[in-house]
């Protein structure tokens, strides 16, 4: 499973990115700010406080608050999401599967896990890439170049087989998508206390009954 390294973006050697000790404390108390009160409710002054700077600090090194959150998550979704894009490709869509029903499970396992393992800087992603244009380029594309082919191939081979209702693989896909989302969000977002092997399972269930040929 692989795991975002919250020192391996704060010490990257690449010249852009490079950052002072101050700067680290700011996009520390940053990044537990934007994930416990969303970004919306955040303030810089909460966030100089929890850094141990002043609130004047912040704003040499970032001219807005949105500044501030572009410099977290975009530079980790250049650094490090393709990285776990080809490692989920790779654990997923790369393995052998008895059946369809064995595939959605591995599925919405690997990303539920996936979530957990890297709380809580996924947790702002979730929370904000609904509302800023950059983040829905950036994972449209991940989502494009890694995901949507063999997720569509394993549809449409699953739908050949007879093990399937005859949906368009799009269909499909977003079916399953949008239960890993909303799997997710229950329990990551909302803080829904849950049996999770039994969600998942749950989860599983209720999509195969939507999508298998009876």
């Amino acid at each position: 499973m692989a795991r975002f390294s919250l020192e391996e973006f704060l010490n990257n050697s690449d010249e852009e990115i490079k950052m002072s000790d101050k700067q680290k404390k700011i996009l520390i108390a940053a990044i537990e700010t934007f994930s416990e009160k969303g970004f919306a409710a955040t303030s810089t002054s909460e966030i100089a406080k929890k850094a141990g700077v002043a609130e004047g600090t912040i704003f040499r090194h970032y001219k807005t608050k949105k500044d501030l959150l572009m410099s977290i998550v975009m530079p980790i979704a250049k650094m490090i999401t393709p990285t776990f894009a080809k490692s989920f490709k790779k654990e997923v869509f790369e393995q052998s599967y008895q059946s369809f029903e064995e595939f959605v499970r591995e599925i919405i396992s690997n990303r539920f896990d996936f979530v957990k393992a890297n709380f809580p800087v996924i947790k702002i992603f979730i929370q904000e890439v609904f509302f800023h244009e950059e983040l829905q380029s950036h994972f449209k594309k991940l989502f494009s170049e890694h995901v949507y082919h063999p997720f569509k191939q394993k549809v449409e081979a699953a739908v050949e087989k007879g093990e399937l209702v005859e949906l368009p693989a799009d269909t499909i896909i977003r079916l399953i998508v949008s239960s890993i989302m909303g799997l997710v969000a229950a329990r990551f977002i909302a803080g829904i206390e849950m049996d999770e092997k039994e969600e998942i399972e749950r989860t599983v269930q209720f999509v195969m009954r939507g999508i298998r040929k009876e």
